[in-house]
């Protein structure tokens, strides 16, 4: 699993957030393409500086159009309207409707009715889709965040001038880990905030990983005792403590033929494993106790498809703690046909090699051979002896 870390060491604002992407190696031309699709009239500035002495990437969004108050049905259509992958929409939308949702509640109104003001310009459309679109690029499939520094004092903006941190900070952030930051500068803004809640699956310290490549993203303030950046340190799991919700429902009451349609239905809707476990029922009825595992941002969908596609009528919640090797999916080519391999690498560096069953029989069908010989001829391209 690639897997992303904000370090929020002096805190996350949305420029700092895109630039950090960029930093990172996603390609500033390529997000320019995306996001014209959403916002066709501006501009990105993407420079090389440094705060503190420390060198990172930082970025600056232009237009030449006065920008009109935007409420959130209005960038929801633009982001949908886009040419962006579905998931850069799903995600981005996110970001927006968690927005709203803090605004509307500081100002005592509904989602419906909040003018986005500032996050509603240009700017911050860009640098939230911007991010979401990077992260995308850069094939990220979790991301952990730090706890959140958050600093006194005051800052202005359309409501005039309001405490530090910012109230809709503060509705953003309930839930999640922050600490006390010395001064008196908006380290965490409230766009900021929304994408290191929505887009974070955990925040704390540094998970386990082999990191690859980092970001920085530089700031606007010159903070008195640090440099104002944004850290993004990209890695792959190294295999330990991913957390997952395990959800097991006890059922006797359903024709056993539905249970094949609901292994299907299960997997499909994200389920990592499933299980069916044969179990004796109350009255001496034999049952079936169904286990599915899945990640927290799955779990609403394979919890909706185990109450939809089977006569249970409660099912059992925990989470759990998944240690799993670092593995990847290649394709190979021998004599016989393409076969899909999946490798997995062991903590004492070995490589292990499982061909697919379904490739390696298609591929022994298709040529006459047993499935041993072509199992043979996919581990001899690994150097792997007979």
């Amino acid at each position: 699993m690639r897997l992303a870390y904000w370090d929020c060491f002096s805190g996350i604002a949305g420029n700092m957030a895109l630039a950090a992407v960029i930093d990172a190696g996603a390609g500033p031309q390529k997000i320019r393409q995306g996001l014209k699709t959403v916002v066709p009239d501006f501009t990105l500035s993407v420079t090389r500086s440094e705060s503190r002495h420390l060198a990172g990437t930082y970025v600056r969004v232009g237009y030449k159009k006065k920008q009109p108050e935007r409420r959130l049905s209005h960038i929801e259509e633009m982001i949908g309207a886009s040419g962006l992958p579905d998931v850069v929409k799903e995600r981005s939308v996110r970001v927006f409707r968690n927005l709203a949702a803090a605004e509307a509640k500081v100002h005592g109104t509904d989602v419906s009715h909040v003018h986005f003001h500032e996050v509603g310009a240009v700017d911050a459309i860009v640098d939230v889709v911007g991010t979401v679109f990077g992260l995308h690029l850069l094939g990220i499939e979790e991301i952990t965040c730090s706890p959140l520094p958050l600093a006194g004092g005051e800052v202005k903006c359309a409501h005039g001038t309001l405490p530090l941190p910012a109230p809709a900070v503060v509705e953003l952030v309930k839930g999640v880990p922050v600490k006390g930051a010395a001064g008196d500068s908006e380290l965490v803004t409230p766009t900021g905030a929304a994408l290191a809640v929505t887009l974070s699956s955990s925040f704390g310290p540094l998970p386990p990983m082999t990191v690859r490549q980092t970001g920085i993203g530089l700031g606007d303030h010159r903070l008195p005792d640090r440099p104002d950046l944004l850290r993004l340190i990209i890695g792959e799991d190294a295999g330990a403590g991913e957390r997952l919700l395990q959800m097991e429902a006890a059922i006797d009451d359903m024709n056993p033929e539905r249970f094949d349609w609901l292994l299907d239905r299960l997997q499909k809707a994200g389920a990592l494993e499933v299980l069916y476990i044969p179990a004796q029922m109350k009255k001496n009825r034999p049952g079936v106790l169904v286990r599915a595992l899945a990640r927290l941002e799955h779990a609403d969908r394979v919890r909706e498809t185990l109450f939809n596609e089977s006569t249970t009528l409660g099912i059992r919640e925990h989470e759990v703690s998944r240690s799993a090797l670092w593995r990847e999916s290649v394709t190979v080519k021998t004599d016989y046909g393409t076969v899909r391999v999946k490798k997995a690498r062991r903590p004492d560096g070995t490589v292990r090699v499982h061909p697919e069953y379904d490739d390696l029989k298609k591929a022994a069908d298709k040529s006459g051979v047993g499935l041993d010989e072509v199992e043979r001829a996919v581990r001899r391209s690994f150097g792997e002896n007979d």
